[in-house]
């Protein structure tokens, strides 16, 4: 479902490429295809390999590199950010890449996930005489890298990576090198491409698509690349591996046309909903899905029993960002901006309403009140991944137990306040089998935590959620 209205939020996405001419031009179209994953602020450092060029902005790329503004970057190498901005987190100085200058030379970053021991490192690095610039967890690494003690870049950027822990996919810029690092886990997608002669780095493969990169292959947890003129190189800065990537970006975060570890995202949710309609069939007259992220799914669960599957709810693709705020109490009403229900299709129908996922339940509810006021007889609720219990702590904004309506309530107390004649959550197995990674192990070489509670890193007690960023 739309991320503005769901309370349901990743951090951002980012894009990266070295030696090509118009490495800006070919960034800004990379950043156009992952803005799905950020629409809050967005921002573009370029290398001539001489000196660090930046612009950064609030707002959609295409709002951000208005004007012409895009001519301003010239080079040979970029890279490229996109960011949700959470509550409290916002503001232009969290805008990245950040953009870093000192007597030794330029450094760049950008960042994909959330530090679970940043507010402890900050406190370290304060008192050994840091003055931090912005309340983003990402600056810790840029003071961890200057702190190391090492002349040579590539060992101050792997002395600082093994102080960091948490969910992080790196992209880190000079004037003569791009270094992209994923931390032990794998917890946020990163994929490496070839454009003629340039080296493309991308959250998703969707963007290699869009730019005309061929596909390579996935970085590998705990693995640090060098870019450079002389081309690329692997280096490891972490054996201890623990597979981990995180759930939602199969179920609702990546576009479906990216592949993740060679793992179609449409494909997978297609799966997840044939699953779905295994555990928990019903007798009803149409299937339909939430737009946009469950419409893959619904399509599975349809396949799967025979009943037909049809557009019930259409997105308005027309209303302007500044509709959909981000409070609670405006979220109802962002519901209505964005979606409405087909009275043609559901009136005197028995619906199956299919989602990816239940956060607060305020969609929801609203949801299954605008097919029952359209006309739908009964509204049968199936959700493709399992309820989310836990917060997350490595990027995405699933807000407190508190919040969460599945950590407060049974699927049966669900039910009743969302309104409908039936719900139905994934299980944990079924999610697992759905996607599919070929890794072995209890997880699967996935992060389960918001839903099962088992974290993959350790969480430290001063842990800052991203919703809660000052």
């Amino acid at each position: 479902m739309l991320a503005e209205i769901k309370g349901l939020n990743e951090e951002c996405g980012v894009f990266g490429i070295w030696g090509h001419p118009e490495a800006a031009q070919i960034t800004y179209y990379g950043l156009h295809s992952l803005q799905h994953r950020g629409q809050e602020g967005a921002g573009i450092v370029t290398t001539d390999g001489e000196k660090l060029t930046s612009m950064k902005g609030l707002g959609l790329i295409n709002e951000v590199f208005s004007n012409g503004k895009l001519n301003e970057l010239s080079g040979k190498a970029a890279i490229g950010h996109v960011r949700y901005a959470t509550a409290g987190g916002g503001g232009y100085e969290n805008v990245q890449p950040l953009h870093f200058k000192s007597h030794s030379g330029s450094l760049a970053l950008a960042h994909n996930g959330n530090l679970v021991n940043a507010n402890q490192l900050k406190h370290q690095l304060e008192a050994q005489g840091s003055i931090f610039q912005t309340t983003s967890d990402t600056e810790v690494l840029a003071h961890l890298i200057r702190r190391s003690g090492y002349k040579d870049m590539k060992e101050a950027v792997k002395s600082a990576l093994t102080v960091i822990k948490g969910a992080y996919a790196f992209l880190i810029m000079t004037e003569t090198e791009m270094m992209v690092a994923l931390d032990p886990n794998g917890l946020r997608p990163l994929s490496i491409g070839v454009l003629g002669d340039a080296y493309v780095i991308a959250s998703e493969t969707c963007a290699f698509d869009v730019v005309g990169a061929r596909y390579e292959r996935d970085v590998q947890p705990g693995e640090l690349l060098i870019i450079n003129d002389e081309g690329i190189r692997s280096e490891r800065f972490s054996m201890n591996i623990n597979r981990s990537i995180c759930s939602m970006e199969y179920i609702y975060f990546s576009r479906p046309d990216s592949n993740i570890d060679g793992i179609n995202v449409h494909t997978a949710r297609k799966n997840l909903g044939k699953r779905l309609a295994v555990e928990s069939e019903v007798d009803a007259d149409v299937v339909t899905g939430v737009p946009d992220s469950s419409i893959s799914a619904a399509i599975g669960f349809a396949e799967l029993t025979g009943i037909p599957y049809e557009l019930g709810l259409i997105k308005n693709r027309y209303v302007g960002r500044t509709f959909i705020q981000p409070s609670q109490s405006l979220r109802e009403q962002g519901v209505k901006m964005k979606l409405s229900a087909v009275r043609g299709v559901v009136e005197g129908k028995r619906v199956v309403m299919v989602d990816d996922s239940i956060v607060r339940g305020t969609t929801s509810r609203r949801i299954v009140t605008m097919l029952r006021e359209a006309g739908a007889k009964e509204v049968h609720v199936r959700i493709s991944s399992p309820p989310i219990a836990n917060p997350c702590f490595y990027g995405i904004d699933t807000s407190t137990h508190e919040e969460l309506i599945a950590s407060n309530h049974s699927v049966e107390e669900i039910r009743q306040l969302i309104g409908a004649d039936s719900l139905a959550f994934l299980s944990v197995e079924g999610l697992l089998e759905g996607i599919g990674r070929p890794y072995e192990g209890e997880f699967k070489g996935q992060c389960l935590a918001c839903f099962t509670g088992r974290y993959p890193t350790e969480i430290y007690p001063d842990t800052v959620l991203p919703h809660e960023k000052a």
